[in-house]
């Protein structure tokens, strides 16, 4: 490489490409991301099903058990996950299938179905956990 001021000076100057503070992710390959992030996710929270199952048929004092871990705060919040992630897997296998239709694969009716799984997925949850409120009783 040429060690003279001019080549030094441009290749200083250069920002790096892309640069995290100029590139922003299209929604597309976030919501392909988050895809592969859930699909992760689920199987852990599958696992959790399976405990609580497991739980189910062995005694009624581990059951018990099980259901305080899973009332409590924490459980709560792993639930929420676990109820958002398996409604964006969800959503986003849908829209994979219809993409495999050769349907809405333009780029800005892409992002559109991709904004939407992530609202879908979004409102599908709250409508679960009000729902699932609401039949307890709360």
């Amino acid at each position: 490489m040429s060690k003279s001021q001019a080549t030094q000076a441009t290749s200083r100057a250069r920002p790096l490409s892309p640069h995290l503070t100029i590139y922003r992710p299209p929604i597309t390959m976030t919501t392909s991301i988050l895809h592969r992030i859930t699909g992760c996710a689920l199987y852990f929270g599958t696992l959790l099903v399976a405990w609580w199952l497991i739980a189910a048929a062995t005694s009624q004092h581990y059951f018990e058990f099980v259901s305080w871990v899973f009332g409590s705060w924490i459980g709560q919040l792993v639930l929420l996950g676990y109820t958002w992630a398996l409604m964006l897997h969800m959503l986003g296998g849908l829209r994979h299938l219809v993409w495999d239709t050769g349907a809405a694969l333009e780029k800005h009716t892409a992002s559109k179905f991709a904004w939407a799984t992530l609202a879908g997925s979004v409102v599908l949850t709250a409508l679960i956990w009000i729902a699932g409120y609401m039949a307890r009783g709360m």
